[in-house]
């Protein structure tokens, strides 16, 4: 096949020749297409007040595109000046971040190569000679630029957006605890859902450890044969996490069935099933545990002398044996005590409990999840305590009616709309307090309606005397929240120094550490000033930042967006300038969009944080989303058929986009989490989840690594396959243990990881059944050593869904 002759056009020439020309003129016209769409956006971008350089790439594909139909060589030359100029362009502005390159010039690069195909067709408009040295120099020049760009990716590899230095173990801190009492963590047994009443989710257990990690394998697996009767409804999948005592593993499925399993087989005991209908279920709601109550003056051999507790999604507390699984007859009526009481009306769905029951000095700790953003007129928030003998109503704490101890006077109700508990307390046995960590006020994202008393304690975290019930004092992490900022994480209490603390990650990404006696912070929090201009009045002018440590990233810029390509990159800058953004705690505003980053699924969620105490060091995992928020006019809401959850009306679901009805309220939320085009991928370049490790002395960062592969990622939903370090999106928390070791699943890829502690470096990992949502516990049985995690999957991180607890071991343990 020769070049095209000098005087006859590549569409002329393509009568004469064969399959090789017809691709040639479709890649052209294809180059022509891409400059057209990219020019066009460029323009767009320019107006809006953006970079110039896709309006002049598009122009350079365009005019290369055409020189190539026309059958000149200098197409391909003037494509390797415009992809080499891509290249300065893309490291002047992101430098050499493998993940910000790619959409940059992994497109730019693979249409090069195929755009090479084309030079045997094409040809200079000079002699023979012209065209073959022509060609020659486009082909060495091609091979440098392609060994420049293999380099270039290379060195990105080794210098990703992991750490700039090189990790740095922390010192070594005491096992003993200032504040007195045990140890803390967990030993052979795993007796509460965060390891031990301080929920440090620490293992004292070192049989297994950095040396024989790699040799962990699969000792046992459990199903508990219990999801809705829809199995495509990832919404009721399990996020629990078992507790071990004595020789028996007990745990609750996706509908509250309580279930004791033999530790070190596997092997089910008993079952106790509340009969919890789906439609009682809170959207996104689902059981994450039990707790463990040993009843003092009880004899070892006695009915219920040992319990199990557990909180429905239906709104029921519930005791049963731990011998075999039978109600505790002495406790509420027949073993069950009714939560709705005082409530008032509410819709199936709306109330309900999620969280783990806290014991504290003999008393149960309840808050309740209720349905985010539906109705001014919510159900309460009341944190109440019950007798975990009796079951009988020990104090209620109805914020905005501080002197109301107990249940409220006949035909009343607990105050509607308050801010609630929906994840775990922590508790103090010592000082007798429990740590409450609320969210905010109905509704979300418009706050005019609260009351003082709301305002006073919404996203707070509050210490309560467990004996009355009253607080002692509350450390509030953010005023008048109206981003849906409400504290997911369960406290930690842990000693730092000489100082009992309890620490407390946020979503919004700052980690406070308060001393839990007074409440006052061990590190300086500054009030710093944020935007108020936005739709509602009455702003807070200041929001607190930790001084400890944020896990927060800078405020997002015109250079931060991503996509798979050049066009859907341009596309999130062009959204990106058309939204609302000033920083974190940009106000909701209805005119337009407003960019929430983090997003109310960034930061540290319900997974909370994990503590060493000998090795002073705290593990945290979070997420590095923004959304994609706007209030919606009601009138337009209500043309559009926007309702509240669980009440009947047409599916409003669009796309990415989810609906907070928010009835009672001028607005409707539309809300767009993590902030995502079309095709599923996120605006914003990865990393999008990350693990931690930060000196619990100091606060600063020992190392910080993208946490998850892009394996189950791709644009609409396709699996990449690619077993490649992104930081994905992730639900759940880690466990570490004295074999120097944190154990971890939470992300979309389905893995389940053993990581050095001091290095933050993968030593083992697994793929499991389903979604890793969930917190793994470790455990002794047999004298062996055992790790179990239980894979059920997750709604918002589209996992599969599942219902097994599985165990892994070393081989001595089969």
């Amino acid at each position: 096949m020769g070049p095209v002759s000098s005087n006859e056009p590549l569409l002329a020439y393509s009568r004469h020749r064969g399959v090789a020309t017809w691709l040639t003129i479709l890649l052209a016209g294809v180059t022509v297409f891409l400059g057209g769409i990219i020019g066009a956006g460029g323009i767009w971008l320019i107006v809006l007040g953006g970079s110039w350089y896709y309006l002049l790439a598009g122009i350079g594909l365009i005019l290369s595109g055409a020189l190539m139909l026309s059958g000149s060589l200098w197409g391909l030359w003037l494509y390797l000046i415009t992809y080499v100029l891509t290249w300065v362009w893309a490291i002047w502005e992101v430098g050499f971040d493998g993940w910000a390159l790619v959409p940059r010039v992994v497109a730019p690069t693979i249409l090069g190569i195929l755009l090479l195909l084309t030079m045997p067709v094409l040809r200079p408009r000079e002699n023979r000679r012209t065209r073959d040295v022509g060609q020659s120099a486009l082909r060495t020049a091609s091979i440098l630029v392609a060994l420049v760009a293999f380099g270039g990716i290379l060195f990105m590899r080794g210098h990703s957006t992991a750490q700039e230095s090189a990790p740095q173990a922390a010192p070594a801190a005491s096992a003993v605890p200032a504040s007195g009492g045990p140890a803390p963590g967990a030993g052979a047994d795993w007796p509460v859902y965060g390891a031990d009443q301080h929920a440090v989710r620490y293992s004292a257990l070192d049989q297994i450890n950095r040396n024989n990690v790699s040799q962990l394998k699969q000792i046992w697996q459990f199903r508990t044969g219990d999801l809705p009767d829809d199995k495509t409804k990832g919404e009721y999948s399990p996020e629990t996490t078992p507790i071990k005592i004595g020789d028996r593993l007990y745990m609750c499925s996706a509908k509250n069935m309580i279930i004791a399993l033999d530790a070190g087989t596997g092997k089910e005991w008993w079952r106790y099933d509340p009969k919890v209908s789906d439609d009682a279920i809170p959207y996104g709601a689902t059981c994450r545990g039990v707790a463990y109550y040993a009843n003092p003056n009880a004899a070892p051999d006695s009915i219920c002398a040992a319990r199990i507790v557990e909180a429905t999604l239906d709104a029921r507390l519930i005791e049963v044996d731990a011998k075999d699984g039978r109600p505790c007859s002495d406790f509420g009526r027949d073993g069950s005590v009714d939560l709705t009481e005082g409530i008032g009306a509410t819709v199936p769905g709306w109330y309900g409990h999620v969280a783990v029951p806290t014991l504290v000095r003999n008393v149960i700790v309840l808050g309740a999840q209720v349905q985010d953003g539906q109705a001014l007129d919510a159900p309460s928030g009341v944190i109440r305590g019950f007798d975990a003998i009796t079951g009988k109503l020990a104090w209620a704490w109805d914020m905005c009616r501080p002197d109301q101890a107990g249940a409220p006077p006949a035909g009343e109700t607990y105050t509607r709309g308050t801010p609630n508990m929906w994840t775990a307390a922590a508790g103090d046995d010592a000082l007798g307090y429990v740590y409450v960590p609320l969210g905010n006020a109905s509704v979300d994202y418009w706050g005019k309606a609260r009351q003082q008393c709301e305002d006073e304690f919404s996203s707070s975290l509050v210490a309560l005397d467990v004996t009355t019930g009253k607080p002692v004092w509350h450390f509030q992490t953010v005023h008048h929240d109206v981003w849906d900022y409400d504290l997911g994480s369960q406290p930690t209490l842990a000693d730092v120094g000489a100082t009992p603390a309890v620490i407390l990650a946020s979503k919004q990404g700052e980690i406070y550490v308060l001393d839990r006696r007074t409440g006052k912070s061990l590190f300086l929090v500054e009030e710093r000033k944020v935007p108020t201009n936005g739709i509602e009045e009455g702003l807070s002018p200041t929001q607190p930042f930790s001084g400890f440590h944020t896990l927060a990233k800078p405020e997002l810029r015109e250079k931060d967006m991503w996509g798979m390509s050049p066009i859907d990159q341009l596309a999130c800058r062009i959204q990106f300038h058309q939204h609302v953004y000033e920083g974190q705690y940009t106000p909701p505003i209805s005119n337009s969009r407003w960019l929430d980053f983090p997003g109310y699924n960034g930061g540290s969620d319900w997974g909370s944080v994990a503590v060493d105490p000998v090795r002073g060091i705290l593990i945290a995992n979070y997420n590095n989303m923004a959304n994609s928020d706007r209030l919606m006019p009601r009138a337009e809401a209500d043309k559009l058929g926007v309702h509240p959850i669980n009440v009947p009306g047409p599916d409003v679901k669009q796309g990415y986009h989810e609906f907070g009805a928010q009835i009672g309220a001028p607005y409707a939320a539309d809300i767009n989490p993590g902030w995502r085009l079309p095709t599923g991928l996120l605006c914003t370049q990865p990393p999008w989840g990350g693990l931690t490790a930060i000196d619990l002395k100091t606060g600063k960062t020992l190392w910080d690594e993208p946490f998850g592969d892009a394996r189950n990622n791709g644009p609409w939903g396709i699996a990449s396959h690619l077993p490649i370090v992104i930081g994905t999106p992730n639900n759940g928390g880690a466990a570490v243990t004295a074999g120097g070791l944190i154990f971890i699943a939470a992300t979309t890829d389905q893995m389940f990881r053993a990581i050095d502690i001091d290095s933050g470096k993968t030593l083992w990992q697994t793929k499991l059944p389903a979604g890793g949502q969930s917190t793994p516990m470790v455990f002794q049985s047999g004298g062996h050593e055992y790790v179990a995690i239980f894979a059920g999957g997750h709604h918002f991180m589209e996992t599969p869904v599942g219902d097994y607890l599985v165990a892994y071991g070393l081989p001595a343990a089969t």
